[in-house]
């Protein structure tokens, strides 16, 4: 059986009297899409910070290819190979696709003592790194503002596979999308799992996590309400969890069937 690439071990986290995550288990295998699903509230962000060394567990052990870490800052997990894309993107829009893929690790050119962005390696990089990711930019020096937010993804995407990711934690990338941009990045998953990357997707909308997934971890209330293989359950099995099915049950017959 494959190693995980990353395994967290009934992780709580809690900031002061408030239990944000209460045992809660992952493992992201090689090659594998794991999506973490849940509603607005469910824990997903608080674990995937913990996950990315954001924020440090209470209780539990995160462990990177079998060997126990401690994540003192989201540096010490991106050293290990934990990218994180958010939804934010943190890309400036007026900068070119360029500037925002090298943005804190310029490739440098030495003459003499002075040294200079090396522009003519950067944009190569670049361009190649797009091309394998599906996007053909026009040119390199393309202000990123002016990509589709689908594109936009895809720089994010294709920055932290270039720098080194072993397992790439997508935090909602399609939430804001159209249908053709949520194709292409979803696409571009199928692309980073070919490569031998684990895939961490948080996302609250099942029909995406069916198209790519591979197993399914459902969130509620900062529980783990279990983890599916594909084909084992049912997109209305998943919303049902995600959504809290007992309570709205209870619900629907406190009010007379009117939910």
């Amino acid at each position: 059986m494959t190693n995980p690439l990353i395994e967290l071990v009934d992780i709580e986290k809690h900031f002061g009297p408030v239990i944000a995550l209460n045992g809660v288990s992952i493992s992201v295998l090689p090659g594998e899409c794991h999506c973490l699903l849940g509603d607005n509230g469910a824990g997903k962000s608080t674990f995937i910070k913990t996950m990315s060394g954001v924020h440090k567990p209470t209780r539990g052990r995160i462990l990177v290819e079998g060997r126990e870490v401690a994540f003192a800052s989201p540096r010490d997990a991106m050293q290990a190979g934990i990218a994180t894309v958010y939804q934010d993107l943190a890309m400036i829009p007026l900068m070119s696709v360029t500037r925002n893929f090298w943005m804190g690790r310029e490739p440098i050119r030495k003459i003499g003592p002075l040294r200079f962005f090396d522009f003519q390696k950067a944009n190569a990089v670049t361009m190649e790194e797009m091309r394998k990711m599906g996007i053909n930019l026009r040119e390199p020096d393309q202000a990123v503002g002016t990509l589709s937010g689908g594109e936009r993804q895809t720089v994010a995407i294709a920055r932290a596979v270039y720098f080194g990711a072993k397992v790439l934690i997508l935090d909602e990338p399609t939430s804001a999308l159209g249908v053709r941009q949520t194709a292409n990045v979803l696409s571009t998953i199928a692309r980073v799992r070919a490569k031998g990357i684990g895939v961490v997707f948080i996302t609250h909308n099942v029909r995406h996590a069916l198209a790519v997934g591979d197993r399914f971890t459902v969130l509620n209330r900062g529980r783990t309400l279990g983890t599916a293989l594909r084909g084992e359950v049912k997109p209305e099995e998943l919303q049902d969890m995600m959504a809290g099915g007992q309570e709205l049950a209870e619900l629907e017959g406190s009010l007379g069937g009117t939910v």
